[in-house]
């Protein structure tokens, strides 16, 4: 299991987690919500029945104080006394200047009819009469508190994860370009002592084909020392023939691979200049040539394609490799991630930042299908 596979399913595990938490706390919320109301269901019919017996003139009411101490206790229930055509009797915990207002009571009626079925009022024998209400704005707050809730605490770990996950970028690429440096460092100085080495065996009349290919080797290592110094620093963009690095680039690979495999880079019909700092972009271009000669298993072809249009040049380097599924698109250039036995992960993390951050481009998968091949496309300002 790769660090990439590793972070992912904390990251899911975290998140569902949250979810479960999440859905506890309204579960629990909507029990308490639906037991309040209840309770003021039941007190709404404990009004109506002290607002029937008040009402029927027919029967004698021995605490009639009583009666209306119940009444009056309803300081925080919306409700309405209506006739048997709902036409607006009396009220109590309404806004009584938008109660004056043409038809606020009228729609309040409607309203309350759709939230909860109206209580009978039947007065003597003959006479019926309607309670209706709507829950409290107690109860509507605490119905909808838990979403609040949840809302802040997202925007909360949202804004944490933020600040951490910039925090932890930053401080992995202090390490990035401190390893980066430290490299270059430690390569300097063998490196000159190679140098040296090279010429003293020159002097003494070593083979001129070894000291030659010695000497191939030795400025590969100056090339590979050269890029790591360059990274974590502004790099300067020189105005460069597109074609002519791109060629140099499969010139080098092309000789360090079997002949099963054939590489085509069609030259533009006109030359194209474009800033780029040689050395780092062309380790992009052998990044991802050896991504595809290794996704064709050492056979097949490498097809490199270069677009020139009037503000972008798009560079298309296809293969016919295994290919790569559509959600690892993106994720395939996050650190870490690798489908090797051996490999680190970095290669196409590296490459995207060479090209996004330094040459100010744009690098991705243009397309893939499974057993037929990739084409990742670089587009480059001109």
């Amino acid at each position: 299991m790769n660090i990439y596979t590793q972070k992912q399913r904390w990251k899911i595990l975290l998140l569902v987690a949250a979810l479960l938490i999440g859905a506890a706390s309204l579960w629990y919320t909507n029990k308490l919500v639906n037991k309040l109301a209840e309770e003021e269901h039941k007190k709404i019919e404990l009004w109506a029945e002290a607002t029937k017996r008040l009402a029927d003139i027919s029967e004698e009411n021995s605490d009639i104080n009583f009666l209306s101490s119940v009444i009056g206790n309803n300081t925080t229930i919306p409700v309405i006394w209506t006739d048997e055509h709902f036409n607006v009797i009396s009220y109590r915990n309404l806004d009584s200047i938008k109660a004056k207002k043409p038809g606020y009571l009228e729609e309040q009626v409607r309203t309350m009819q759709e939230e909860h079925n109206p209580i009978n009022i039947h007065i003597g024998q003959s006479l019926t009469q309607y309670i209706l209400y709507k829950d409290s704005n107690l109860l509507v707050r605490l119905r909808y508190y838990p979403y609040f809730q949840l809302a802040v605490i997202a925007l909360f770990l949202f804004v944490s994860y933020l600040a951490f996950s910039t925090s932890r970028k930053a401080e992995q690429n202090q390490v990035w370009v401190g390893m980066a440096k430290e490299t270059a460092h430690q390569l300097g100085t063998p490196l000159s002592s190679l140098v040296a080495w090279l010429e003293l065996l020159k002097l003494k009349g070593i083979n001129g084909e070894y000291a030659t290919e010695i000497e191939k080797d030795i400025q590969r290592l100056q090339t590979i020392t050269d890029r790591f110094s360059k990274i974590g620093s502004a790099p300067a963009l020189t105005r460069e023939n597109l074609y002519d690095v791109l060629m140099h680039s499969v010139r080098y690979i092309g000789t360090r691979t079997s002949d099963k495999v054939s590489f085509q880079l069609r030259q533009p019909s006109n030359t194209v200049f474009v800033p780029l700092n040689i050395p780092l972009f062309e380790w992009v271009i052998e990044n991802l040539l050896k991504n595809a000669l290794d996704a064709m298993g050492g056979s097949g072809t490498i097809n490199i394609k270069i677009t020139d249009q009037q503000q972008f040049v798009y560079i298309d380097i296809s293969d016919t490799g295994k290919g790569i599924s559509k959600q690892a698109y993106k994720t395939i250039f996050k650190p870490g991630y690798t489908t090797k036995s051996r490999g680190w992960g970095l290669g196409l993390s590296l490459s995207k930042r060479i090209i996004e951050e330094y040459h100010d481009g744009q690098i991705f998968v243009k397309n893939s299908e499974m057993g037929k091949g990739t084409t990742f496309r670089i587009v480059l300002k001109k």
